[in-house]
């Protein structure tokens, strides 16, 4: 079939702050325009036959400081996963939430309050993925490549998904800012050709914990050190 790249969003100002940005409309800071702008300076060159993306302020940025000539096609499937009462707080804060753990170790059995479970995320994300990639290639032929900007863990579940994990082990992938990881689907199987690919080695700096070291970045997280 078709060949997706999955682009994160810039680094936002919530990532700089260490809020959990959820679903509200946060900007790109300095440092996360000069990333979609380098960004789109690799994606430019390639014959996208299509351009989806999460209707968020933060993708919508990105894609038009990337791809200013794209018309990108927003889908809910794409959207950042619904955290309910846990958005627009610290992450220091949430990680004393008892739900804490649980997104840690068994993020398929996470449901925030008043918001989305984790399995509801990746099942939409994963069906929102494999419907464009499936129309994509009817129109434009297996050798296409089409393009999604998404959120970190909705990308992480993705990947999941594609490499046949449990979503309990989602919290292993990582997907930096302005990020380009990329699966191939074919008849019998995906394939991931690229995971978290930033050509930025600055990005390998560890950047502070704001909990635990084996603690996964909720939302995604603003990379590594610039």
């Amino acid at each position: 079939m078709a060949t997706v790249l999955l682009l994160r969003h810039g680094r936002t100002t919530s990532n700089v702050t260490g809020e959990l940005a959820g679903r509200r409309p946060v900007e790109l800071d300095d440092i996360g325009r000069k990333q979609a702008e380098r960004v789109g300076e690799r994606l430019r060159p390639l014959p996208l036959a299509k351009v989806v993306t999460s209707p968020l302020l933060r993708c919508r940025m990105t894609l038009d400081l990337a791809l200013p000539g794209a018309t990108p096609v927003a889908d809910e499937g794409l959207t950042e996963c619904g955290y309910g009462d846990w958005e627009g707080r610290p992450l220091k804060e949430l990680a004393q939430d008892p739900l804490w753990p649980v997104v840690q170790q068994h993020p398929s059995g996470a449901t925030f309050p008043n918001g989305e479970s984790m399995a509801a995320m990746s099942a939409r994300a994963v069906a929102a993925v494999r419907r464009w990639d499936a129309a994509v290639q009817a129109e434009h032929g297996a050798g296409a490549l089409w393009l999604a900007c998404s959120h970190g863990d909705v990308i992480k579940a993705i990947v999941a998904d594609a490499l046949g994990l449990h979503l309990d082990q989602f919290q292993r992938i990582v997907a930096d800012p302005a990020s380009i990881t990329v699966i191939r689907y074919t008849a019998q199987r995906p394939f991931v050709v690229r995971v978290n690919d930033t050509a930025d080695l600055a990005s390998l700096v560890p950047a502070p914990q704001t909990a635990a070291e084996s603690d996964a970045a909720v939302g995604g997280g603003a990379g590594g050190g610039l």
